[in-house]
């Protein structure tokens, strides 16, 4: 039950975001359009309701509690930044706006890039943990808490990766390919070719 209501809040969350840009840019009702984009995070609080009420049910927590944790926790973290990437787009296509911006692709801006996703990630792990520890103590029973614990150690895993991948591209910063130095044995000049 709890895995089908975060797919529906995941739906929830895209209908109610397309449905607040339609009203703003296409109907031109801006105040419906305001009510509508503030209520997205309404959808987080009906799963983190649903959630706590599973559990003082006397629920045994399984991955779906866990799931339902980071969901929030990338909802808050990354929801103001999908909100704004979704409007510029719409904007875009349908308002005559301008393109948004594509993510820089090489050197310290595509590094500062990464370590702006890396932060974000940490941030939403960081309230999956929050969460996943408050549900602990509020469950008070180890036995019913394993599975969160697990969900725990995999929060930290994924922040750690995303580190690791922002820290790559910090030490070996993407360059374009025509800025590359030329591989070994290849001519000195780019026209040459071997004789058979």
């Amino acid at each position: 039950m709890l895995l089908a209501l975060v797919v529906a809040c995941e739906i929830g969350f895209w209908l109610i975001l397309g449905a607040g840009l339609v009203a703003r840019y296409l109907l031109r009702w801006r105040r419906t359009s305001t009510v509508l984009l503030v209520s997205v995070p309404l959808v987080d609080v009906v799963l983190l309701a649903a959630t706590i009420v599973d559990l003082r049910r006397g629920a045994t927590a399984d991955w779906t509690h866990g799931l339902a944790a980071a969901y929030i926790g990338f909802s808050v973290a990354y929801g103001h930044y999908l909100v704004r990437w979704a409007d510029s787009w719409f904007l875009h296509r349908f308002a005559d706006g301008p393109r948004p911006p594509k993510p820089p692709k090489y050197g310290t801006a595509r590094a500062v890039h990464e370590w702006k996703i890396a932060a974000r990630t940490a941030l939403s792990c960081a309230i999956a943990l929050v969460l996943l520890q408050a549900a602990i103590w509020m469950v008070g029973d180890a036995t019913r808490t394993k599975a969160l614990h697990w969900a725990q150690v995999r929060m930290l895993w994924i922040a750690g990766i995303n580190a690791l991948v922002a820290l790559t591209y910090t030490l070996w910063p993407k360059r374009p390919v025509s800025s590359r130095p030329p591989c070994a044995g290849s001519g000195s000049r780019s026209g040459e070719r071997r004789s058979p």
